[in-house]
């Protein structure tokens, strides 16, 4: 409606009455109305920071929920960590111990080294019995602190939530893990190694290794003397006289300055040349029958040893024999007529006086009657033929030929003989020492097998890891009625309220870490234990450098296992190459890389936020059922470990706190033993 003048002329619009209190005369707001639009506009300013603060402080709840899900998953690393390093520990000195027994092992099958093998295998036993105690006393302290695991998880969750409560807001509330009750298997961390069969075979190896070490010396000794008979004694010698008395050149009377090329077949060589050069440089003559006599024996006997000598042989086949025919020549009538020169039928006769008479040579100024063949010294002495009496041929005058020469030290057969029974000696020992070492060999092959088998106990397996908490925790908080509105700013405008009650649920589970190196945990283990230098000494001080290795590569592939075995084996002088103990550490280096010893994912564990319903559905719950069945139980609950144990979850009393002691771990080779504790309060380090 308009209000105007009557004669219609447009004069000020009237103001209704209801308006005029906010409008003035010029349309300009009263006074009145300015107040208002700022009280209105003040009311909805902190009715929207009131609005605000209640939404801000509402969701702190669910905030508190994810930090007090991770505080329960931290417990479980930190348990997760301690079995990663325990059973770190047990593979890598059940190892240890396999590898310084192989060692040990290969040590036994060398000769003059069987002491060292017998301490490397002491040794190696220790470190075996020490796991065995270990493993033993960690099973069980593994155990205890899994059955505490609930407690703990539940008690660093409630610490968590009660560190949240401030500024007026009071939460009630834990983390349950799942599975509730431990699914571990830590059957395979306390399996026991045998090593019963090592044993025996190394104490077998050693007295097998100690008799071919002993023939062997016995072998030696005689090649040896050999060699000095024939090449190394001074001022004569087989070579020194060959090149006197035959003349012989160079290339038929090699010289070999050492026993290490020489062998006695070289000996027989330079024999052959020899009697082959005097048999041909001596014709029987001489200026009265002795001389005659004496020349025609020693051509006689050149011949015989010739024949002899190209008769024997000497030869060392590959498995340690000796096919070998060294002759023995005459030195003396007896021994003459224990030879062929005895009996040949090789001296000349003639007859004189009507009786058959025997000469050395027809040129003997005695023969003078008619021929009448040969005849042997053995018919002489059996009365078949006479003696002669000009040249007085007979056994005795045949025996002294090489009587003089084998019993001086200037003549040839004096050296011969000594290089002949230096090789009968030479062929015993050898024969024994083959011996020995075929039984080495087969012990050794034996002793592999046991390496093998003792690898194979120790790579069956390591443990199953399923604690509670091992699929995650699920936290319930619930705030209660209270948390009044800052009303300093507000109570002028608005009424006083409180935030009502609410309830959040979060939930956490283990997520491999990529950013960290499980290495540098058991780098930093193996360092804090202090270990001090080996008491073991001698060849075995890389014993606890070798432990060291296996343990910080325990992460890593098998490769590293056989590279740091490997070496450790490599590190022993005196295992020469050929020989069964260098056969047998091939062997050992060669288990060690075809052990299969999977690399353990040494990865740290981190706790990560995942949705509720995985962690619930993994644990066989229903999401929603379950939540509300937390939820329903949470406010009746006095206390948080009262709601835990509402829930299912286990508490064992007396294990929130303190300091448990794991096992008893006593470092290899030094005989120090160092506690493995673990300080409740911060599981989530490592011991």
């Amino acid at each position: 409606m308009r209000i105007g003048s009557r004669c219609g002329d447009r004069g000020a619009e009237r103001k209704a009455p209801a308006l005029s209190v906010f409008r003035d005369d010029e349309d300009g707001f009263t006074t009145v109305a300015v107040a208002l639009a700022l009280l209105l506009s003040l009311t909805l300013v902190f009715s929207a920071a009131s609005a605000g603060w209640v939404g801000s402080r509402s969701a702190e709840i669910q905030n508190v929920a994810d930090a007090t899900a991770m505080a329960g998953v931290n417990a479980v690393v930190g348990f997760s960590t301690i079995v990663q390093v325990v059973d770190a520990c047990s593979l890598s000195l059940g190892l240890t111990g396999i590898v310084v027994f192989g060692a040990g092992l290969v040590l036994s099958c060398v000769p003059g080294l069987t002491a060292v093998g017998a301490r490397a295998c002491a040794a190696g036993k220790s470190i075996l019995d020490t796991r065995t105690s270990f493993v033993r006393s960690a099973t069980t302290g593994i155990e205890r602190l899994e059955a505490a695991l609930p407690l703990i998880v539940v008690a660093n969750s409630v610490s968590c939530v009660a560190a949240n409560c401030e500024d007026g807001l009071s939460y009630l509330g834990c983390a349950i893990p799942f599975p509730q009750r431990s699914r571990s298997d830590f059957s395979a961390l306390s399996a026991e190694i045998d090593d019963a069969g090592m044993d025996e075979l190394s104490e077998r190896m050693r007295e097998v290794s100690e008799e071919s070490g002993e023939a062997y010396e016995r072998m030696r000794e005689a090649l040896e003397r050999g060699w000095r008979a024939d090449c190394g004694s001074t001022p004569y010698s087989l070579y020194e006289r060959a090149g006197s008395l035959a003349g012989l050149p160079a290339a038929e009377n090699r010289y070999y300055p050492t026993s290490d090329t020489w062998t006695f077949g070289a000996a027989l060589v330079r024999a052959r040349n020899y009697y082959a050069a005097r048999l041909s440089a001596e014709s029987v003559q001489g200026n009265n029958a002795e001389e005659l006599t004496d020349s025609a024996c020693r051509r006689a006997f050149y011949e015989y040893a010739l024949g002899e000598m190209r008769a024997g042989y000497w030869v060392e086949r590959d498995d340690g024999s000796v096919d070998a025919r060294m002759p023995l020549l005459p030195r003396n009538a007896d021994e003459t007529r224990a030879s062929s020169l005895y009996s040949r039928q090789e001296w000349p006769c003639t007859v004189e006086n009507g009786s058959r008479v025997l000469h050395c040579s027809l040129s003997c100024p005695g023969a003078l009657g008619p021929s009448s063949g040969q005849a042997s010294l053995e018919q002489l002495d059996m009365g078949v033929v006479a003696r002669c009496g000009s040249c007085k041929m007979d056994v005795g005058e045949l025996g002294r030929v090489a009587a003089a020469s084998t019993s001086i030290e200037n003549g040839f057969e004096y050296h011969w003989r000594l290089i002949v029974k230096a090789a009968e000696d030479y062929r015993a020992a050898r024969a024994e020492w083959a011996e020995a070492e075929a039984k080495t060999k087969e012990l050794a092959e034996e002793g592999e097998g046991a390496f093998e088998g003792a690898l194979d106990q120790l790579s069956a397996g390591g443990p199953t890891l399923c604690p509670p908490g091992a699929w995650g925790c699920v936290s319930v908080v619930y705030r209660s009625d209270g948390g009044m509105l800052p009303g300093e700013l507000t109570e002028a405008f608005l009424q006083s309220a409180d935030l009502p009650a609410g309830v959040a649920v979060s939930a956490a589970a283990l997520a491999p870490d990529e950013d960290t190196d499980g290495g540098n945990v058991l780098a930093s283990f193996f360092d804090s234990l202090g270990a001090s230098d080996s008491v073991v000494g001698g060849s075995l001080d890389g014993l606890l450098e070798l432990w060291g290795s296996l343990l910080v590569g325990y992460g890593s592939a098998c490769e590293g296992i056989a590279g740091a075995g490997g070496g450790f084996l490599d590190s022993f002088d005196g295992v020469l190459g050929g020989t069964t103990g260098s056969w047998l550490k091939g062997q050992l280096k060669g288990a060690l890389d075809a052990a299969g010893l999977a690399p353990v994912d040494m990865r740290l564990r981190k706790p990560v936020l995942v949705n509720t319903q995985d962690v619930l559905d993994q644990s066989g719950y229903d999401d929603v059922s379950t939540v509300r069945e937390f939820v329903s139980r949470l406010p009746d609950a006095t206390t948080p470990y009262e709601f835990a144990r509402s829930l299912g979850v286990e508490l064992t009393d007396g294990a929130s706190g303190g300091r448990v002691t794991v096992a008893e771990l006593e470092i290899p080779g030094t005989g120090v033993s160092v506690p493995l504790t673990i300080d409740l309060s911060a599981l989530g380090g490592v011991p």
